[in-house]
This record gives C-alpha cells, structure tokens and sequence, in this order.
C-alpha cells in the first residue's frame, strides 16, 4: 500500500522543529512546529503549515505576520510549553521571556535564531493551514545542535494534529 510506504519513509527523517509565533485581533498564539521549511531562495519565502484545530492557526488568520524560531537542544523546556500546552487554556507568553517584534508579533528572548516576514498566503492543505511569509526580520545568536523532531516525539501534544 503507498500510504503505509510514505509513512515508513518518513519515519525515517528527523525534521527540525520551529516555535511560531503569532499577534492578530488582539490575541496572541504560538506552538511547536514541525511541517515548515524554506520553498524559494529568491525572493525569500518560508512555508509554515498549523494544524487546523490548534489555537495558534485560529489566531494566524487574523495575524499580518508571522515568527519563526529556532531552539537549541538545551531548551526543551520552551519547546515542550508550546508543543504540550494550548493556548485554549493557558497564556504561553506570561511563562517565558518575549519581546514585541515587528508588528507586534512575540519574539522569544530564548531562542537562538529568529526570522519574521508578512504572512502572503494563506492555504488549505487537508488537516493543516499553509502559510507562506517573505521574511524581512530577525537575529541569530551562536547555537549548538537545535532541536529537531527525535527530540520532542515523546511530548503530549495541547491539540491532536
């Protein structure tokens, strides 16, 4: 069957995972990520896809921008905030350190490396939302390894995907 051939061979990769963030109507969002990744060179764009049902999507309607962050192996901490919590039920940003960044969108303090871009597009993709940002922002400090998906596959997800 292709579809249990497609999983098999993705199971074979370890995805690096983003922390997004989110400012729109007056409410802020952010969670983990893992299906996003850079689709042209020039002009920039980066693709960032959100689950549906998660509040972070339901908030990125609304957003003009978005933010995409990358962590080191050393915070899994701020990582599991944004994978195992929702923004349904707690405000993510009152347990860590941010800053307002361009257009208001939150900016992690933490993280090692940061870019933000206008959201140009926005599109179904089955059970998750496409959102497709020009980055025109951000700041990288020196990191060691960042986290990818073998380091957070044991989290409890806030939302099913």
């Amino acid at each position: 069957m292709a579809t249990t051939a497609f999983e098999d061979a993705i199971a074979l990769l370890d995805y690096p995972m983003f922390v997004i963030t989110v400012s729109g109507d007056g409410e802020r969002s952010g969670c983990l990520v893992g299906f996003a990744g850079q689709v042209s060179i020039d002009p920039a764009r980066f693709l960032v896809c959100l689950s549906d049902k998660n509040h972070t999507c339901r908030v990125a309607r609304s957003a003009g921008r978005l933010a995409v962050h990358l962590l080191g192996r050393d915070q899994l901490a701020l990582a599991r905030l944004f994978g195992e919590q929702t923004g349904d039920e707690i405000d993510k940003f009152a347990r860590c350190s941010w800053q307002p960044g361009p257009d208001g969108v939150p900016v992690l303090d933490d993280a090692v490396a940061w870019f933000s871009g206008p959201i140009l597009q926005r599109a179904p993709l089955g059970d998750h939302v496409g959102f497709l940002i020009e980055p025109d922002s951000g700041s990288r400090r020196t990191a060691g390894p960042l986290i990818t998906l073998s380091d957070v596959e044991d989290l409890d997800p806030g939302h099913d995907a």
